[in-house]
């Protein structure tokens, strides 16, 4: 027989079961099943993408579920794919040409989607490999990309249909523009970055009353060539006889009206604000209540236009910014500049200040599409855990905006729309329909050019929990596995996302596309620092799974996934828990050199020893709280749950525990002994499995497992498999064991040192306990001798309380007590000290109001530890002091 290696290498293994897995169809969901089928939705990873702490997070704990509810009698369909990612993947293919001095223009369209697709062919598929590295069990024979031909289709009558429900229009707006990449941006695209810059505070003259000016501030310059108005406040006194009157712009001469309105703030800087409606998102939404004109004065590449003075034309953004100031300086209306740092948008792809810019693109009407997608989530259809995230939703949702759907890209979805040659829009699902339709409209044959926006990205992906799954086909896979069970998701994207799937999935399916969604939280430094290239404190999923093995990084995430509470990840932790993997495997090598077989015929709940009864019981216990963790997407508790049971409940007390047995003479109480200790490992691979997957298998397999662990059914226990009575002698066995261990540690006990214990107080049932487990009490706690007595403990002992006896240890004789008794105090004594500093620090709100909240919780953390450290030395120094 081959034993298991002194040690767990998991980079061999985890390849050589990963490929088993696949090939042997284990990840594949069965559209024929009776099972009850279970539905998770992957997210799609930029085709771009390589591996991140995100996804290292996020597709762990989908993966944690799909191996969780494959193994409970459920067809489980975890649907994988990549997103085409637009811009992305455009820029990526763009710097490939550059670097042959090879511009997208010089090729052409159609020469350079075919470019696109050649790099998408050749690595593209970099995402998927690496999560195959992490583990993760989709069922990749359904893999979908948001370009494929199915899902294209999908877009094309998504489209169409909202169009003619006049749900889908076209309208001139302001965007995010990158004036780079020359095309609008989704919000998520949009990087806030604090620059420091200048408030520049000018003077307009006010029409018709010489010498009398209103003061406006601006940190850009150069759009006031673009002003039509100027608010105030209502309220604002200062104001109130020029509301209805006109200023004049300086450099242009235009009046501008002064209006009354909200937006404007006394409070900030003069209270007067100028309106430049085609070039800021507030601005535009004054200018629509007030009617002010809209001026656009910057073109595509953001230098001034024909609709500014001549001296200004064509000049880029940043020298016109110079020159207006130049020009007002010398016309003597500059007024005070301020040195300020502000948040100004860049795109987060092309790194340049984005523009709010007016210009012709499609919309959809989300004010429409979002009132059923609010009322699923008010009613339960749909249910957001943690419940606080459902304000986030409701909140975007119910202020939610027209939605800019087009893109100024050549990679992507075209739009299917063409014009006729007076601008008339034929939208449809090819051109052979527009073609008809152009017929039908002019009477007779028309030519047309094809619109040459792209979709936004996120509107294809709004698609993904049906289109994936063969919509618009009335599929097998369409009827069974839509709506699905649940999503799993950051926070950032419930806008972009989630929200737009919840809009497209109940208007074109007519039910929410999942019952749940679970948001997880952000992966920090350890410092609880987002995590940043220019911080230098990236961890790179890929290079930990390289030194401490995939399940180490897994369990590591699990554990650590507390709902509402960011990760704070330290390598520490992550070596600790492949220390965890290794303590089990250990235990597996014990148990195979002890001769703990798997007997098919062993039954759990015919154990005669008292300690088997017990871990059949705690086995039991134990896959009930992990199942219920897991289903309730507490993966922190499930980890905990593990954690516990492996290292404390099965390694440390009831191997420790069971040693005698095994190594005694009695025939009947070795063998029993050996099958439960293979039976409770067993079950402990299984439960384990789904944060674990790599090791469990390969302990399953080495140990001689029926076939793959990963399709083994998930164990089911009830009542029966529970003993009160061995449950409460091995948990007194356990608190007594525990209790010496303590004082031992508080008293500075040396570990080598055998000490005897006194019990007074204990009643008939406990001296039986104490009588029938006297060996292994002894072995584990290091004690010489142990007796009960009834009369008055001798002086020079350290008490304890274990189920309401007392316990003494004589340790006069081990310990300098007088000693000990000044080290506490002494300890203490620095402990509340930092007690003290911290609390200070905490209660100053100079402190609370500047500091990061990550690290005010560290701060509040420290203090819990450090008062923890005070409260155990107290009660050793009491203990002491009763000596």
């Amino acid at each position: 027989m081959v034993m298991l290696d002194k040690t767990y290498e998991p980079k061999s293994l985890e390849t050589k079961h990963y490929d088993r897995w696949e090939a042997d169809g284990a990840f594949q969901a069965d559209v024929d099943s009776p099972l009850v089928p279970y539905t998770i939705m992957m997210p799609p990873p930029n085709v771009t993408g390589s591996l991140h702490m995100g996804h290292a997070l996020t597709f762990t704990i989908q993966d944690i579920l799909i191996r969780y509810f494959r193994k409970s009698d459920r067809d489980a369909l975890w649907q994988p794919g990549t997103d085409h990612a637009g811009i992305a993947t455009q820029m990526v293919v763009e710097r490939q040409l550059a670097e042959r001095q090879i511009n997208r223009r010089d090729i052409g369209r159609e020469k350079f989607v075919e470019k696109v697709w050649e790099w998408k062919d050749d690595s593209g598929g970099t995402i998927t490999r690496q999560l195959r590295a992490l583990g993760a069990s989709p069922d990749w024979r359904r893999e979908r990309f948001t370009m494929d031909e199915g899902l294209s289709k999908a877009v094309v009558k998504v489209f169409v249909d909202l169009y003619r429900q006049n749900l889908i229009y076209r309208d001139k707006r302001l965007v995010n523009w990158d004036p780079k990449l020359m095309t609008a941006v989704s919000d998520l695209e949009v990087q806030q970055i604090d620059v420091k810059g200048k408030l520049w505070h000018f003077k307009y003259p006010i029409d018709g009353e010489d010498g009398r000016f209103i003061t406006i501030a601006t940190t850009r310059p150069e759009t006031m060539l673009g002003d039509t108005g100027i608010a105030v406040h209502p309220e604002d006194e200062r104001y109130s006889d020029l509301v209805g009157k006109n200023a004049i712009l300086p450099l242009v001469g235009r009046k501008l009206p002064i209006v009354a309105d909200d937006y404007a703030d006394p409070e900030q800087g003069s209270g007067a604000v100028k309106m430049t409606p085609a070039h800021d998102f507030n601005d535009f939404e004054v200018g629509r209540r007030h009617d002010l004109e809209i001026i656009n004065i910057l073109d595509a590449e953001a230098c001034l236009n024909e609709n500014v003075p001549e001296a200004y034309r064509g000049l880029d953004r940043f020298v016109a910014r110079k020159q207006v100031v130049a020009d007002l300086e010398a016309a003597g209306l500059l007024g005070i500049i301020e040195d300020i740092t502000h948040a100004v948008p860049h795109g987060d792809r092309s790194g340049v200040e984005l523009e709010p810019w007016l210009t012709d693109q499609w919309f959809a009407d989300a004010k429409t599409l979002a009132k059923p997608a609010i009322e699923a989530v008010e009613t339960g259809k749909t249910r957001f855990v943690p419940k606080q995230w459902e304000n986030t939703y409701f909140e975007w949702m119910r202020n939610i905006q027209p939605w800019c759907i087009s893109r100024q890209l050549w990679w992507g979805h075209q739009i299917p729309a063409w014009y006729g040659p007076d601008g008339e829009v034929f939208v449809a699902f090819d051109e052979a329909e527009a073609m008809a339709l152009a017929t039908a409209h002019y009477g007779q044959t028309t030519e047309l050019k094809r619109d040459e926006d792209v979709l936004d990205t996120w509107f294809s992906s709004a698609l993904w929990p049906f289109s994936t799954i063969g919509w618009p086909e009335e599929t097998p896979e369409l009827k069974r596995y839509y709506p699905g069970d649940v999503l799993v998701t950051g926070f950032d994207i419930i806008f972009f996302w989630v929200a737009r799937m919840m809009m497209m999935g109940i208007h074109f399916m007519g039910e929410v596309p999942f019952k749940d969604v679970y948001i997880h939280a952000l992966v920090r430094d350890e410092q609880g620092q987002k995590m940043s290239k220019s911080k230098g404190n990236v961890m790179d999923p890929l290079v930990l799974i390289d030194k401490f093995g995939a399940d180490a990084l897994r369990f590591t995430l699990a554990a650590m996934a507390a709902q509402g509470r960011d990760i704070k990840l330290a390598e520490s932790r992550i070596e600790g828990y492949r220390n965890f993997a290794t303590k089990l495997w250990n235990a597996s090598r014990f148990a195979e050199m002890n001769g703990c077989v798997h007997d098919p015929a062993f039954d759990p709940k015919s154990c005669s020893q008292t300690v088997n009864r017990w871990i059949v019981g705690e086995v039991a216990r134990a896959t009930d709280r992990v199942s219920e963790a897991i289903e309730a997407y507490r993966f922190n508790e499930a980890a905990n749950a593990l954690y516990q049971f492996t290292w404390g409940t099965f390694c440390d007390w009831y191997l420790e525990i069971t040693k005698p047995i095994i190594a005694g003479d009695d025939a009947a109480a070795v063998a029993e002994t050996r099958a439960a200790t293979a039976w409770a490992l067993r079950q402990l691979l299984n439960i384990l499995h789904p944060l674990m997957p790599y090791i469990t298998e390969e302990l399953w397999e080495q140990l001689g497992g029926d076939g793959r662990l990963i399709n083994t059914a998930w164990p089911v226990f009830d009542e029966s498999h529970l003993d009160t009575d061995a449950e409460a002698e091995i948990g007194w066995v356990i608190r007594l064991v525990t209790e010496i261990r303590s004082i031992r540690s508080e008293m500075n006990v040396p570990p080598g040192a055998k000490i005897d214990l006194l019990i007074k107080d204990a009643d008939a049932s406990m001296a039986d306990r104490l009588s029938r487990n006297q060996e292994v009490i002894q072995r584990l706690a290091r004690l010489s001798s142990v007796a009960a007595i009834d009369g008055e403990l001798p002086s020079g002992t350290v008490q304890g309380v274990v189920d309401g006896a007392t316990i003494a240890l004589p340790i006069a004789d081990v310990v300098d007590l007088s000693q000990e008794r000044s080290r506490l105090g002494k300890d203490i004594e620095k402990l509340d000290k930092e007690i003290g500093k911290l609390s200070g620090k905490l209660a100053n709100e100079n402190f609370l109001s500047r500091a990061p909240e990550a690290v005010v919780e560290e701060n509040r953390d420290r203090l819990a530890e450090e008062k923890q450290k005070r409260d155990k030395l107290s009660q050793a120094l009491r203990r002491l002091e009763a000596v």
